[in-house]
C-alpha cells in the first residue's frame, strides 16, 4: 500500500512545478499537456499529476480535456477586464473592512510583508510575485470576511498570469516602482491605523495603476492585430 505523505508529498510537488512553469511563460497558455509524457519528465506516476491537474483546473490555471490531456488556460482581453472589475471593487473593500477588524496579529502580519516587499522587475520572478502576493493577502485577512477573503484568494493565481502579461508588455520604470512600493506602505499604514476610507482610496489608486489593468491594453491590441 503506498504512504498517503509520499503520494501527498509528490501530488504537492507536481502542482509546484507545474504552476511554475504556468505562471513564468515555459508552458504557453494554450498549449496540450500529455499526462504520460509530462509526468515521466517531472518524475511522477500518473495518479499523483492528475491530483496537480485537477488543482490547477480549479484555480484556473489549466483545462482538462481528457483522461490524458490537458491544455493551459489561454488569456484573453475579455478575462483581464473581467479581473479587474472585481479587483476595482472588492479590493478597495478588503482594504476598508479590514481597517476596521483589524487585530494586533494581522498588524504584525501586515508589517512583516510589507518589510519582504521587492519590486516586480521580471516576469520570472515568482519570489517578487510571492511577496506581492503575501502583502494583498495580509489585507485580506485582516477584513475578517471569509467570503470575501476566499474570492480574492481564488482569482490571484489568474491574475498573476496577466500581471506578466503585465509586465512582458512594458517594464515598470523606476518611478512605477517607487509609486508601486509608496502605494503598499500608503494601504498598510492607512490599514493599521484604523483609517477606512483612505485605506479605501490608496487600494482603488493601487488598482487602477495596476499590472493587471496595462494587460488589457496589451491584450487588446494583440487581438485587434489578429484580426482581418
Amino acid at each position: 500500500m503506498p504512504n498517503p505523505a509520499v503520494a501527498l508529498t509528490k501530488s504537492a510537488y507536481a502542482y509546484d512545478e507545474l504552476r511554475r512553469r504556468i505562471l513564468t511563460g515555459e508552458m504557453a497558455q494554450g498549449s496540450v499537456l500529455s499526462q504520460v509524457l509530462l509526468a515521466q519528465e517531472i518524475g511522477v506516476s500518473t495518479t499523483p499529476l492528475r491530483e496537480a491537474l485537477r488543482r490547477l483546473a480549479a484555480e484556473g490555471l489549466v483545462q482538462l480535456e481528457s483522461h490524458r490531456d490537458a491544455r493551459v488556460t489561454s488569456l484573453t482581453a475579455e478575462e483581464a477586464r473581467d479581473l479587474y472589475v472585481i479587483r476595482e471593487s472588492m479590493d478597495p473593500l478588503a482594504a476598508g473592512l479590514a481597517a476596521g477588524s483589524r487585530t494586533p496579529a494581522d498588524i504584525a502580519d501586515i508589517e512583516t510583508a510589507l518589510s519582504q516587499l521587492t519590486p516586480l522587475r521580471d516576469a520570472t520572478d515568482l519570489a517578487a510575485m510571492t511577496a506581492h502576493r503575501e502583502f494583498h493577502r495580509a489585507i485580506y485577512r485582516a477584513s475578517h470576511n471569509p467570503l470575501l477573503i476566499n474570492i480574492l484568494e481564488g482569482l490571484w493565481d489568474k491574475a498573476d498570469r496577466y500581471r506578466q502579461v503585465g509586465l512582458q508588455g512594458r517594464k515598470d520604470s523606476e518611478k512605477d516602482r517607487i509609486r508601486v512600493q509608496e502605494e503598499h506602505i500608503q494601504i498598510a499604514g492607512a490599514v493599521i491605523a484604523g483609517d477606512a476610507v483612505r485605506a479605501r482610496e490608496t487600494m482603488q489608486r493601487h488598482v487602477t495603476g495596476s499590472l493587471g489593468r496595462r494587460a488589457i491594453a496589451i491584450l487588446e491590441g494583440a487581438r485587434d492585430l489578429e484580426q482581418p
